[in-house]
């Protein structure tokens, strides 16, 4: 499998782990544990309101107990930042090691989705210049054999959207719309 084509498949599916990892708590805050988690972010009254921060307190709240049952099971967890992340620093053994994959079992129940309105938060602000090629490639994904890719919003980030990244289509236009997004025509294929 080229790189273009794997790629261009896994996008969508890349910015869904990214997601995915943030829902299970494995995103990067950076701090050691210091940080007290605040529903306010260091925002202030009403702007904390809107930004959902009821949603956001349940959301480190849930993170916490979790995070509990993790260190329950014997699994040395760090407490969640003021977002619900959770650093865990190499997550290579976060995913091979086996106190690590007893403990993600027994403790599963008590990982939460991440509410949407802190999913949006903690996304990126993308630069005019990666807006611009995201729109590119969305738009050259459409033109090339994938139809159903996604467009991107007014922030530049792909919308969410249900695409068959499995199509003939989408393979051929992934191969297509590589060097849009930078991938050289010649790029090894990254090893899983």
């Amino acid at each position: 499998m080229s790189a273009r084509r794997w790629y261009g498949g896994r996008l969508l599916i890349g910015v869904v782990s990214v997601a995915t990892l943030t829902v299970t708590g494995c995103g990067g805050g950076g701090n050691s544990g210091n940080e007290v988690a605040s529903a306010s972010n260091g925002k202030t009254g009403a702007t904390a309101a809107k930004s959902g921060s009821s949603e956001l307190a349940d959301y480190v709240e849930g993170q916490r107990k979790w995070v509990e049952c993790l260190r329950d099971e014997g699994f040395d967890t760090p407490d969640p930042d003021s977002r619900g992340r959770v650093e865990f620093g190499d997550n290579s053994k976060w995913k091979r090691d086996p106190k690590a994959l007893k403990a993600q079992e027994k403790c599963a129940s008590l990982s939460l989705p991440i509410p949407e309105s802190v999913l949006k938060e903690q996304r990126p602000e993308l630069s005019e210049e990666e807006i611009g090629k995201n729109r590119r490639y969305a738009k050259c994904m459409q033109e090339h054999g994938a139809p159903d890719f996604p467009d991107t919003g007014a922030d530049g980030h792909f919308q969410e959207s249900p695409w068959d990244s499995a199509s003939a289509g989408a393979k051929r236009a992934a191969r297509a719309c590589a060097p849009v997004i930078g991938i050289p025509v010649d790029a090894p294929t990254p090893k899983g």
